[in-house]
């Protein structure tokens, strides 16, 4: 069968069925009925050609499907108007597909039809058309006329999302004004385009275009009855269905002349054609006014989309169908974060919404599938305004739902003679504080944003501060009673690992650290070493140091005075020395306990002793940075290495990849991994080069993968981890794969806005050299830093690293030889890292 073209009888057929559906729509234009309900008749006589057609053209080899756009995709096809068609498949268009458009619209050429087509690949709408704005208003009528339903529902999905919504509304506004102003923007045309002109037909699809984009009730509540907008629309559609059948062509132009054949075709009276005009004009400028006047409202009053049943309006967010929200609660979430990311607040008719139906719901029902729980922490994280919309939430009696465990503290009063809120209202405040601490102005309360700054994931923070307190429902200790109730909101919202382990820690210990800086002398190291094993990380000090600032803070204006802020601070600080400088000097010995609870908990495949000689004389840190499945990990990928061999893995937790190299020890091992990454654009966020005496090297590091390497390539995580081997091996340089990187490095540092700062102490540990270093956080930088270590002879035991904005913050442990470096040693080292740093060397 061929696939180019239809036989002469398919032809045939379809040049009868074209001029039967012409000439019926004819016939009703002539009477003066060529209004909407022709149009419709006369669009699905056409849909039936098409379908005909798509079946002569034989099914490709891909899923296809023919759309209507436009004006033929809201059914209203004037009789000389275009045909405008999207042919949409599933896959690569190949020889298969290419014959079905042939078959398809060849046709409908030989037919004489004007036919506006698109074709496209699905795979194509995976990114917002920026430059092609009147292609993604037509796609908004989109229709499907025949082929595969799954593709054009597909298609949908890919389409109508919030952010697309809002581009197209903007682009409208703007299309609007352009059009408006060829019309020098009055509707008072004595020859009038009923199509493009202000008041015509463009505009009534804009009205109902920004409606149906953000308030499908906007047009109902305008300044015209909204039978008077689809009267209006039905006169000027009939007006220019009169317009194409005596011009015979696409004319959309009212002039004089097609004035009287109009008015006479509509009937108007009149014993002069000049009174038959008049009479047609003054209908027209009367519908053109109700149509421009719904248009305006519709700009002045429509929200901006900002999400699923949410729009931005003049007085915050609101709720585009009242009536679907409150048959979805999960969606409530959403408009809280949608008033935070806008910088407004949730409608009192939301709220009032909200408020009219909550008392129903459980907990589930806000979070009935893991992406609302996600939603729900990100609603959590630490931003301006997060308090205001966590209050408004609690007044409309949804926190409460949403949080039983609050709820139990609502209106709670404590008698304790200093605290001068509500329970509830006290842990509101302290997430106003703790929000206040991440966007602080105050010069002398920048030394804590720098902490926030530094806090992986601040969101856990606020879920322990709107927790910590609950257990005060009783009199009795409250800390551990908080703690044993948020276990089930951990479980609700599947927080596990290391993430619940935290917020548990914070609850249960979220009064330890005020009660060492005001009732414990901590200038006694032995407090500070007593507080630094509690907390064990960085991690966690500067949660808990932020928690306990804003907890403090929040119990009345005046209770965290300067003195108490700084003996917080003061123990922060040794706390954090403690626990970084101190780390390489304290060992993993065999009868430790948190070996032996390392031990006691093993996977079968693992014995005792594998796990013992891998652990056995890392530093004590090993088993606090690392969660016992990653310490298992590690010890598995460490088994039967041999001298020339690399052991690696690769894994990716929300974003955050972590590479994990065991291998034995290697000149420029840590300087190599850094440069491998960094060549494939990979920002190191923290890393870690372990050593046991028996040479076996564990270098962990987490980077972020901001050039989407890893995310757009299937095979880049195998490429990388065989590129990082081969270097690591010997068997491939690591200077060659970062030359081009390394002149955007260079040009990059050259305006770094970071002097760099380089200090070298022997003093703070009794093993190691401690080197403090401080530089603009380029890339490359540790790669850079770390090679000049190599090449001094030096070896690293340990490193730090940190990030604060435009500044990287690393400390390196460093020995040679196994000891200490000497002060001419030192000075030498010191002297070529800051030469490499500023540019130099």
């Amino acid at each position: 069968m061929s696939m180019t073209q239809p036989g002469a009888g398919a032809g045939a057929a379809a040049r009868a069925a074209l001029d039967a559906a012409r000439d019926e729509l004819r016939t009703e234009i002539a009477r003066g009925a060529g209004g909407r309900t022709a149009l419709e008749g006369h669009a699905a006589r056409v849909d039936d050609l098409l379908r005909q057609l798509y079946l002569d053209a034989g099914a490709p080899e891909r899923p296809a499907a023919v759309i209507a756009l436009g004006g033929y995709g809201r059914r209203h096809l004037s009789l000389h108007s275009d045909i405008d068609l999207l042919v949409l498949f599933g896959g690569r268009i190949g020889p298969s597909e290419e014959r079905f458009l042939r078959g398809f619209l060849h046709p409908l050429w030989d037919l004489g039809v004007v036919v506006g087509h698109q074709v496209r690949e699905l795979d194509e709408f995976a990114d917002l058309e920026t430059d092609n704005p009147e292609f993604l208003l037509a796609l908004l009528d989109a229709r499907l006329v025949a082929g595969a339903v799954p593709l054009y529902e597909r298609l949908g999905a890919m389409f109508h999302r919030p952010a697309t919504h809002a581009y197209i509304v903007r682009s409208l506004l703007k299309l609007i004004e352009e059009r408006h102003t060829k019309f020098n923007a009055t509707l008072y045309q004595l020859e009038p385009d009923v199509k493009e002109a202000p008041g015509a037909l463009r505009d009534v699809m804009a009205a109902r275009t920004i409606a149906s984009l953000t308030d499908p009730l906007l047009l109902r509540r305008g300044p015209a009855d909204p039978g008077r907008f689809e009267d209006a629309e039905d006169f000027l559609l009939r007006v220019r269905s009169i317009l194409h059948l005596e011009a015979g062509r696409n004319q959309n132009v009212l002039n004089h002349e097609l004035q009287e054949k109009t008015a006479d075709v509509l009937g108007y009276p009149g014993a002069q054609p000049q009174q038959r005009v008049e009479r047609l004009m003054s209908d027209y400028f009367r519908h053109a006014r109700t149509v421009a006047r719904s248009l305006e409202w519709a700009r002045r009053t429509a929200p901006v989309p900002v999400g699923p049943n949410l729009g931005l309006s003049r007085d915050g967010i609101r709720f585009l169908d009242p009536v679907q929200a409150a048959r979805n609660p999960g969606s409530w979430i959403g408009a809280f974060q949608a008033a935070i990311d806008a910088g407004t607040e949730v409608t009192e008719e939301a709220l009032s919404c909200i408020q009219q139906h909550v008392d129903g719901c459980r907990p589930e029902d806000f979070t009935p599938e893991a992406r609302d729980k996600a939603a729900l922490l990100r609603l959590l994280k630490p931003r301006p305004g997060l308090y205001a919309r966590l209050s408004q939430m609690h007044d409309c009696g949804m926190l409460g739902r949403l949080f039983p465990e609050f709820q139990a503290i609502s209106w709670r009063v404590v008698r304790d003679f200093y605290h001068k809120y509500t329970v509830d209202e006290h842990t509101l405040l302290t997430i106003r504080n703790f929000e206040r601490f991440t966007n602080t102005g105050e010069p002398g309360r920048q030394r804590f944003k720098t902490i926030a700054a530094g806090i992986p994931s601040p969101e856990l923070v606020v879920l322990s501060l709107l927790l910590h307190d609950v257990g005060k429902w009783r009199d009795d200790e409250h800390a551990l009673e908080s703690e044993r109730m948020a276990v089930d909101a951990l479980d609700r919202l599947q927080i596990t690992g290391e993430a619940r382990e935290t917020v548990q820690f914070l609850i249960r210990h979220h009064l330890r650290m005020s009660l060492s800086a005001f009732r414990r002398d901590t200038e006694d190291p032995e407090i500070v070493k007593e507080f630094a094993r509690l907390v064990g990380t960085e991690d966690r000090l500067k949660m808990l140091c932020l928690l306990t600032l804003a907890d403090i803070e929040a119990v009345s204006p005046d209770t965290l005075t300067p003195w108490k802020e700084e003996l917080i601070w003061r123990l922060y600080v040794d706390t954090y020395n403690q626990l970084t400088q101190g780390y390489g000097d304290e060992l993993i010995e065999r009868n430790q306990a948190g070996l032996i609870e390392l031990l006691a908990g093993r996977p079968h495949d693992l014995p005792e002793a594998e796990i013992t000689r891998f652990v056995e004389g890392l530093p004590q840190r090993y088993l606090q940075l690392f969660p016992r499945d990653a310490i298992y990990r590690h010890v598995r990928l460490a088994r039967d290495i041999r001298p020339d061999e690399v052991h690696v893995s690769l894994d990716v937790v929300d974003g955050v990849w972590t590479l994990a190299v065991v291998t034995l020890d290697k000149p420029f091992l840590f300087s190599n991994i850094c440069g491998v990454l960094s060549s494939f654009g990979m920002n190191i966020l923290r890393g870690h080069a372990l050593t046991n005496p028996n040479g076996l090297v564990c270098d962990v590091f987490q980077f972020t993968d901001d050039e989407r390497f890893l995310a757009l390539n299937p095979d880049a995580g195998p490429q990388v981890l065989h590129i990082l081997q081969e270097v690591v091996s010997g068997h491939a340089d690591v200077t060659s794969l970062l030359r081009g990187r390394e002149q955007s490095v260079l040009q990059w540092r050259g305006t770094a806005r970071v002097a760099p700062v380089v200090r070298a102490d022997n003093e703070a540990s009794g093993r190691y050299t401690i080197l403090d270093i401080i530089a603009g956080n380029a890339l490359g930088l540790l790669y850079r830093i770390s090679r000049v270590i190599s090449q001094h002879g030096c070896d690293v035991d340990l490193v730090l690293i940190s990030t604060e904005g435009e500044r990287a913050i690393d400390v390196f442990h460093i020995t040679k030889a196994g000891a200490k470096l000497t002060e001419a040693e030192q000075r030498a080292l010191t002297s070529d890292l800051q030469g490499t740093l500023e540019g130099t060397l």
